[in-house]
């Protein structure tokens, strides 16, 4: 008999007929809404595999459930909806799509970090409105991005992209990591700083570490207080890095000039969230890696992890 695979979020049809070749598959067919909680505590009693998304709370009392379960292959890089070391406790197989969406990520971080250097939402907004009734010498004035200083926090596969769009404007490039990387600080002429000096020092502050206990509000009242008050902070990696209550108010004080955010603590982010509020956010709707080419390849890719697991081979990608 075929293994039962339940998938939490529709799918392209070639990617649904890949997983048909060997199982039998049941998905949930609503395309713009999550698969609700008690849902998906139903689906998953009788699966021996789980398709899923960041949006979906895999928690160990679902797990619990799940008595049949083999592997959980999620459709992102990050995998902090996961109790993982449930999983682990479990023998539950648990996989990741690192790699194939870098560059795309790295793309929208960099168009991120130009549309709020220079308003650009802001302004297509104030020409639509029918506000643009002549030409001032400091109107709608933004940040130089060429030449200016870019400090990248987490210089992983998604940092070092970033850095290389970053050399083509000139720019100097500061990282924090936790560890160096001596290599990269030769191959794109980076410059490995301590977490301070990047903040007191740069003109973008680019967050692109992965979402752990140890990151968890890394950007708070503090850390906002020693950037520029120039200085933007772009944030595509996860939305509990920063703790968005003390960036509303950084943001309202002026104690920095804008953000650019891509992700936020809690998603969905409510329409009445303090920061979208703000002129001088440019807020989005965690589209990191949303190109055509790159989500085919995410789901092409946990369509594989999964197969691989329930025919007792190792995935491409195994984070525990």
């Amino acid at each position: 008999m075929k293994p039962k695979v339940f998938v939490t979020r529709k799918l392209p049809e070639a990617i649904i007929q890949k997983l048909e070749t060997s199982c039998q598959v049941k998905m949930w067919e609503e395309e713009n809404l999550p698969i609700p909680y008690e849902v998906l505590e139903k689906e998953i009693l009788e699966v021996d595999g789980l398709f899923c998304l960041l949006t979906e709370n895999i928690d160990r009392a679902l797990l619990e459930k799940a008595k049949r379960l083999k592997v959980i292959s999620n459709m992102a890089v990050g995998y902090n909806n996961i109790d993982i070391d449930a999983a682990k406790d479990l023998g539950i197989t648990v996989t990741n799509t690192p790699g194939v969406l870098t560059e795309t990520t790295a793309d929208l971080t960099f168009a991120l970090l130009m549309a709020t250097a220079r308003r650009l939402i802001e302004a297509s907004d104030y020409l639509k409105n029918g506000a643009w009734q002549t030409w001032s010498p400091m109107q709608l004035t933004g940040q130089d991005v060429f030449g200016a200083t870019i400090g990248i926090i987490g210089m992983g596969r998604i940092g070092a992209s970033l850095a290389k769009r970053a050399r083509g404007f000139d720019m100097n490039i500061l990282y924090y990591n936790r560890s160096r990387k001596l290599e990269l600080e030769k191959e794109l002429d980076i410059k490995y700083v301590e977490m301070d000096y990047l903040l007191k020092e740069s003109d973008f502050v680019c967050i692109m570490t992965p979402y752990t206990k140890e990151t968890k509000n890394l950007i708070a009242a503090k850390e906002l207080r020693m950037m520029k008050e120039t200085a933007i902070l772009i944030n595509t990696a996860r939305g509990g890095i920063v703790n968005e209550a003390d960036l509303y108010l950084a943001l309202l004080e002026k104690q920095i000039w804008a953000a650019g955010l891509d992700v936020f603590g809690e998603e969905p982010i409510a329409k009445s969230h303090p920061l979208l509020s703000l002129n001088n956010v440019v807020a989005l709707p965690h589209i990191g890696s949303a190109s055509i080419q790159t989500r085919l390849k995410m789901a092409n890719l946990a369509a594989e992890n999964l197969l691989a697991a329930l025919n007792n081979q190792m995935p491409k990608h195994v984070v525990v």
